[in-house]
């Protein structure tokens, strides 16, 4: 095995995504000891993947985004076993130790999963960070099968996932929601109700009182976590994702807090992905891009409205939806 010439998105300083992104060409080394390299069909972007830009969870530079990946296996380090070369995977970047993540031509996978027959690879893409962000949090709340849980910012990919997985799970899900996915949600068989002013006195006529749970997903800096709090009439019940500093300002939970020793992505992420493919379960995806226009992506994708997930693809695979 040599390393393999990629073309990869980057950024060599911290800033504002638009600003500090850059397209280079690279060296993809072989894969380590429990990696993978795969030849990128689709990379999924996340609201993550622009904080990363804006300095959170600092490392060292040039650093690639794109967390999640569906490609095909070109190369296995030691001590893999479960794969062979020109399997096509699903899985996440290693985004912390390389330079360059799923974003690109060619990419190293630290943790990767068989697409199922029937699930198109961009749908698959599209499946670790939502899937595992809304699993490990629902876990980290704490809440039961019979509670109800409020998900506000259920329109946003992570909250979307949570509603769907809170309900095959039993737990009563009321869903704050713009008119994207309202109808969406509904059919799955949350109750919707919107943002903005009375919220609060919508959701608590929804519930019938207080809600249980909170799981907090919209973008960061939403302002909702007084209200949230007021819902439940405690803030150790509302868990954020996003907004950080004002729920540990306030008393609320961080996910990040929380989430010490998820259970491992193995154990559900297959599932979800077999759901998938059989229609039972989404991650909406709001268009996909060349790799060649990544700039186009980053403007949707920063612009807090982005209706779905982006995703990236390398030039012979492009196409638009």
């Amino acid at each position: 095995m040599t390393p393999v010439p990629a073309t990869a998105i980057r950024f060599h300083e911290y800033g504002e995504p638009a600003d500090v992104l850059r397209e280079d060409r690279v060296e993809i080394p072989d894969p380590g000891a429990g990696r993978v390299r795969v030849r990128v069909t689709a990379a999924g972007l996340n609201p993550a993947d622009w904080e990363l830009c804006r300095g959170f969870m600092p490392a060292g530079l040039p650093r690639g985004i794109g967390y999640d990946v569906a490609g095909v296996v070109d190369a296995v380090g030691e001590h893999v076993d479960d794969i062979v070369i020109g399997e096509l995977v699903f899985g996440t970047a290693d985004f912390l130790t390389q330079p360059s993540a799923g974003a690109a031509d060619v990419a190293i996978l630290d943790s990767w999963h068989h697409v199922p027959e029937g699930l198109d690879p961009v749908a698959a893409a599209v499946l670790p960070m939502a899937v595992q962000t809304a699993t490990w949090t629902l876990d980290a709340i704490g809440v039961e099968p019979g509670a109800t849980l409020l998900v506000n910012g259920a329109g946003a990919m992570v909250g979307f996932a949570a509603a769907q997985i809170a309900l095959r799970r039993g737990v009563r899900v009321i869903a704050t929601a713009g008119s994207t996915y309202a109808a969406q949600l509904t059919a799955q068989g949350a109750q919707v109700t919107s943002y903005g002013a009375g919220m609060a006195d919508r959701v608590r006529e929804l519930a019938g009182g207080p809600v249980d749970f909170v799981f907090d997903a919209p973008p960061p800096n939403a302002g909702s976590i007084p209200e949230l709090i007021a819902i439940t009439g405690d803030p150790h019940r509302v868990m954020t994702i996003s907004n950080h500093d004002e729920a540990r300002r306030l008393g609320a939970r961080v996910n990040l807090d929380h989430v010490t020793d998820p259970v491992p992505a193995a154990t559900f992420l297959p599932d979800y992905a077999a759901l998938a493919a059989d229609g039972a379960f989404t991650v909406p995806i709001a268009r996909t891009y060349p790799l060649g226009e990544w700039r186009s992506a980053v403007e949707l994708g920063t612009s807090g409205h982005p209706r779905g997930k982006l995703v990236l693809l390398p030039e012979h695979n492009a196409r638009h939806r």
